[in-house]
């Protein structure tokens, strides 16, 4: 019976239904066969209850804030500041890229909008400078993958709501992983540039560094005030959303003047749009969670290799990510953590697993997955934004794609990197 759910929601899959069609579906298969027993109204009641944390109010606000700051004019001040330090070296282009992406990811949480607000302005810059169509695209979905780590990170919400984490401890446990993976990239692309002989641009005064300083200042504010606040005591996790899109509209719509009043319904509706669907993928994937639950289906399938792993952290962490990796190459993120998580909960306490930790190898695992073929999100948008081909965009990932799993096993190993700056505010 479980290889028949399996082959039907594959199928869905296949066929083109959008994921929630092949989670229903299979949350449907199991209420009426005797792989396990609820009814509809225990059904309703999972969905209901996977989207009832006051926490996921923040989903909301932070796409809202992202697409306030990727309509405006916050991007090109980012890139500017930092091509004023990096443009006269080696590589210094796609180095620009790999650490703007950091910083709109700082100010936007979103692995989407930052490969629409980076990608834009830098792909024609790369291209024109000579660097192939193909390392271009792969560095911007795979740098723009880095915004699931920095806070704010929707990702870390989701995680921090099904596994009952502190949202402030993985905000802060992203940052180091962040800026450690940001500086993997910058390497790689220097080394690269010099291999292949690229050119350098010349080395920017201090006048103008300070200028681009300047003008990037207020923009650099919303890491400050969203991880600060949070950590400070001012607000929480749902106050900080709110505070970064009352921030968003003070810079775009007042000081720089870049979004009009007029523009704010579109946004808010595109806004509504996006949350309906991650809500939807919530409620539906937590019914689906509960329903594996119920069937016994986690210990079915990690019994055995749960016994194998024993007291291991390492190993258990390596099964973890390799699990959540696979998953999320083929299925949407939020989705793969919504029903993995629950069936590893036991792995992870019976193992000592510090959660925090957790958070941030599976969410590491999140980004690699939604810029890695088959089924990366960050494929598709950059294929609708740039209008490339699918194998266009997908032929420069591996060697990016190899970084993100060496940062992967970095951090298995040496689980104080993620750890560092949340054990200072305990």
């Amino acid at each position: 019976m479980l290889t028949l759910l399996l082959v039907t929601m594959i199928v869905l899959l296949l066929l083109g239904f959008p994921m929630m069609v092949p989670l229903a579906v299979g949350t449907l298969f199991m209420m009426f066969t005797d792989m396990t027993f609820f009814g509809p109204d225990q059904a309703v009641s999972w969905m209901a209850n996977g989207v009832s944390s006051w926490v996921l109010a923040a989903v909301p606000m932070f796409i809202f804030a992202a697409d306030i700051l990727t309509k405006g004019h916050t991007s090109n001040r980012l890139l500017d500041l930092v091509d004023s330090f990096v443009r006269h070296l080696r590589g210094g282009l796609p180095i620009t890229t790999a650490i703007s992406c950091a910083l709109f990811g700082a100010v936007s949480g979103s692995t989407q909008a930052t490969v629409v607000a980076m990608g834009g302005p830098m792909r024609p810059r790369l291209l024109a400078k000579g660097y192939p169509d193909s390392f271009a695209l792969a560095l911007i979905i795979n740098a723009s993958d880095i915004a699931l780590l920095i806070p704010p990170s929707i990702g870390f919400i989701i995680y921090g709501v099904v596994m009952k984490t502190s949202i402030g401890d993985l905000f802060l446990a992203g940052v180091l992983p962040g800026l450690m993976i940001m500086l993997m990239f910058s390497a790689y692309c220097y080394f690269w540039a010099r291999i292949k002989g690229m050119p350098t641009d010349s080395k920017a005064s201090w006048s103008e560094r300070f200028k681009a300083l300047r003008k990037a200042i207020l923009p650099l504010g919303f890491p400050i005030i969203v991880v600060g606040g949070i950590y400070g005591g001012y607000f929480s996790a749902v106050e900080a959303s709110a505070v970064a899109v009352a921030y968003a509209l003070l810079l775009e719509v007042v000081i720089f003047r870049k979004v009009a009043i007029r523009d704010l319904g579109g946004l808010a509706l595109s806004t509504g749009m996006i949350t309906a669907v991650v809500f939807i993928l919530v409620a539906i994937g937590a019914a689906f969670s509960q329903a594996l639950g119920t069937a016994g289906i986690p210990e079915q399938l990690l019994g055995p290799t749960i016994e194998r792993v024993g007291d291991s952290q390492t190993l258990a962490l390596l099964l973890i990510a390799v699990a959540f990796f696979v998953g999320c190459m083929f299925v949407d993120p939020i989705v793969v953590i919504l029903i993995l998580v629950p069936i590893f909960k036991p792995l992870i306490e019976s193992t000592g697993l510090d959660p925090v930790h957790v958070g941030v190898i599976v969410t590491l695992q999140a980004a690699i997955g939604s810029a890695t073929p088959p089924f990366g999100c960050d494929i598709f948008t950059a294929i609708a934004v740039f209008r490339r081909p699918y194998m266009d965009v997908i032929r420069g990932t591996p060697p990016f794609v190899f970084i993100l799993l060496v940062a992967t096993v970095i951090l298995i190993l040496f689980p104080q990197i993620s750890l560092f700056l949340p054990s200072l505010g305990s």
